[in-house]
């Protein structure tokens, strides 16, 4: 379970605040009208963050080289 951490940390950290700031998106922005898809529920919002935040974050993982498979 540490190894999966320590290999993987900079994606769970960027889920982490990808989601926080995906659900404070919602909360202060949202769309009042409920016809917007991302911002018109939390989870969506939030899981929507969360897939941003992994992809912006593990972007500077530097543990992977190009020889992995």
């Amino acid at each position: 379970m540490l190894t999966f951490f320590n290999k993987y940390k900079l994606g769970i950290i960027g889920m982490i605040v990808g989601g926080v700031l995906g659900f404070g998106y919602y909360y202060f922005i949202g769309c009042n009208s409920g016809s917007c898809t991302i911002t018109s529920k939390p989870f969506n919002s939030s899981a929507y963050g969360m897939v941003l935040g992994y992809l912006m974050f593990s972007v500077f993982d530097k543990s992977k080289n190009k020889n992995d498979a």
